[in-house]
């Protein structure tokens, strides 16, 4: 189950790499909308001053114009949906579009919504920890947050990696219906992984000080 859940995870986080990526497509898109109204102030100057019976021939090239841009910046906005793993259709219009990515990223608020209360819990519990109980020879805790990019939390001593974690928080299966997963790494002979409903706080937050404050009792007693 765990792997099914870290492949779920990693999944979730290249798609949200290569949308990060994609975001500068819209800086590409704005490029193109500048440009295109100076071409066509450029080509309104000139109507101004062409004669009445070319105007016709000038309105068409306008035409053209606005077409050339709205068919680029359609293609970029396909490019960018189709990055974030959403499937799209070739009869899919800019209107269909936005609304994929719209409803995209309102399912990835929901999830970063889902474990607010959790990170507040976690960052909390970080600080009093730090605050009252670690010693000056002793390393700090840190509580990462990773919502947007993996929709993770975790907490890990300040100088090991990201994968060195402690305690790990994420939705199950990627849903915020499914509950809470959170992983236990502070006793390094047994591995604890237990699920919470969203509205388990106080539960889950019990856990986390229980498996934290062992852990620093341990690292204190083998100090002494």
């Amino acid at each position: 189950m765990r792997k099914e859940q870290a492949l779920l995870r990693k999944e979730q986080s290249e798609r949200q790499k290569k949308f990060l990526q994609e975001l500068r497509i819209q800086k590409q898109i704005e490029r193109f909308r500048i440009r295109e109204v100076k071409e066509l102030e450029k080509l309104e100057k000139i109507s101004l001053k062409e004669k009445r019976e070319d105007y016709g021939e000038l309105q068409q090239r306008i035409e053209n114009l606005k077409n050339k841009y709205r068919l680029i910046r359609d293609q970029k906005i396909r490019e960018r949906v189709e990055a974030l793993g959403v499937k799209t259709d070739e009869a899919d219009d800019r209107s269909a579009l936005l609304q994929k990515e719209k409803e995209y990223n309102l399912a990835r608020q929901k999830i970063e919504f889902a474990l607010e209360s959790f990170y507040r819990s976690a960052n909390s519990l970080v600080f009093q920890l730090n605050k009252r109980y670690i010693t000056r020879h002793m390393s700090i805790f840190r509580c990462i947050d990773k919502r947007f990019e993996t929709g993770e939390i975790f907490i890990k001593w300040d100088e090991s990696t990201n994968d060195e974690w402690l305690i790990l928080i994420y939705i199950k299966d990627n849903s915020p219906d499914k509950g809470i997963i959170i992983e236990d790494k502070t006793n390094e002979e047994k591995n604890m992984s237990h699920e919470f409903k969203a509205n388990e706080i106080f539960k889950a937050s019990d856990l986390m000080v229980d498996s934290l404050t062992q852990l620093i009792s341990k690292k204190r007693q083998k100090q002494q």
